[in-house]
């Protein structure tokens, strides 16, 4: 049974108990947003760890992505970012993997992790065929199902599924006039599929089974955006707004069987335009969790993107998106190394804890407050263990010429604080 049914029933389950002593609050207060679909605690019936929660009310989460490509498949390079992600504070973790052993990369993944694993299942099933050397149209509706339910037996948490990339949604994309058409990868290789093959979405036609299969093991349904933006020119096009309403739809159903669920976002998004979007996105779904990328509201800054992500990602959990999708400096580039791994994972949780001080959520402000105070009594030791990356602001400090007094090298004797004191001295 899943944590939403539970939850209707009034029942109060282990993972919601884990929440609350997390966030804070009640456990019935956990379970109530459960119920009511606005929150999800993604944790497959069959594995077992401190469960977190996304959504209304919660502490903004933070995804990192890993996993190999076809050109580049070292499972203990992949094992090496996921300890990266974790470290750096990650609430979850999703394996995109396309290259090499994709079971032995995710079964490293689900062992090791934890926190919440993800995946995309599309990419799995169109990788296998790649490397046969066959093209996405010998997919078949089966295989991609069947992959969902292995996955699922196997224990993923939740699953990227762009059931909105539809025959008539590409109809709609027809007439936007893109500069940059589609980017995302499973949406785009659907478009194929369905273009090639003249046949409907399988994830939407038969979206129904997905139901089943997700019931049955407790699989949260990320909806995905496979008509995001991917340049802030195509950001709120008809394409967009189309598939947005069309996941709300969804997201219902989902709902009404008694599925966790919660809806994917943009992408590229004019920095005026993020809050708006979430606005919408909340009312067209009836405010089930959202999950975005970035928002990246420049498309400038290749090998700064993680920046740009924070930006974004700043706002847009501001204004009460629930789940932040890391980006790394490797982003339009290359795959992320580690050392991008641990950059992007923090770059977002700065984000995220910004958008939870504008939303309130407990703990948030105080958190500041504190290292405040440690900072004006020169409490080094303080500010280190409240530091949200710990070892570099002890490195950075360590290696100051100043590190044995109580000032910092740019103000040394001319420290503000130490002549504040001193001016209120009678």
């Amino acid at each position: 049974m899943t944590q939403l049914l539970m939850a209707q029933q009034g029942k109060i389950t282990t993972a919601m108990e884990q929440v609350a002593a997390v966030e804070n609050c009640s456990a019935e207060s956990v379970r109530e947003r459960v119920a009511a679909g606005v929150a999800v605690i993604p944790i497959n019936s069959h594995r077992n760890f401190p469960a977190r929660a996304i959504g209304k009310g919660f502490s903004t989460k933070v995804n990192a992505n890993i996993g190999t490509s076809p050109s580049r498949h070292k499972n203990e390079e992949e094992l090496d970012k996921l300890n990266a992600a974790l470290e750096a504070g990650a609430d979850a973790v999703m394996d995109l993997s396309t290259g090499g052993d994709l079971w032995a990369t995710l079964d490293l993944i689900l062992k090791n992790s934890p926190v919440a694993v993800g995946t995309v299942p599309i990419y799995r099933v169109v990788s296998r065929l790649f490397a046969q050397k066959r093209p996405v149209t010998d997919m078949t509706v089966e295989d991609l199902l069947e992959e969902i339910l292995l996955q699922a037996k196997a224990g993923v948490d939740f699953v990227t599924v762009h059931c909105g990339v539809t025959r008539q949604a590409m109809e709609v994309l027809d007439g936007c006039g893109r500069l940059m058409g589609m980017v995302s990868r499973g949406g785009s290789l659907m478009a194929e599929w369905m273009n090639k093959t003249g046949q409907e979405n399988p994830l939407y036609e038969h979206f129904d089974r997905l139901l089943e299969i997700a019931a049955e093991h407790d699989v949260t349904l990320s909806l995905g955006d496979g008509l995001r933006p991917g340049a802030i020119a195509d950001a709120h096009d008809r394409a967009q707004l189309f598939e947005l309403n069309l996941l709300g739809q969804l997201a219902a159903r989902a709902y009404k069987a008694g599925v966790q669920v919660m809806i994917e976002g943009p992408g590229h998004v004019p920095l005026s335009q993020i809050a708006a979007d979430v606005t919408m996105q909340k009312k067209l779904c009836n405010g089930a969790p959202y999950y975005v990328l970035g928002p990246l509201p420049t498309d400038i800054a290749p090998g700064y993107d993680h920046i740009v992500g924070a930006i974004g990602g700043a706002v847009a959990a501001a204004a009460g998106v629930d789940f932040l999708c890391y980006v790394t400096p490797a982003e339009h580039l290359h795959l992320p190394s580690v050392d991008d791994v641990r950059q992007g994972v923090i770059a977002s949780r700065i984000a995220a804890h910004i958008g939870d001080i504008e939303k309130g959520v407990s703990g948030a402000r105080q958190w500041d407050e504190k290292m405040s105070r440690a900072r004006r009594k020169f409490d080094w030791n303080t500010m280190f263990e409240l530091a949200i990356d710990p070892p570099t602001a002890r490195a950075r400090r360590a290696g100051s010429e100043d590190a044995k007094r109580d000032v910092c090298t740019m103000c040394g004797d001319m420290c503000a604080i130490k002549t504040f004191e001193r001016a209120l001295e009678k």
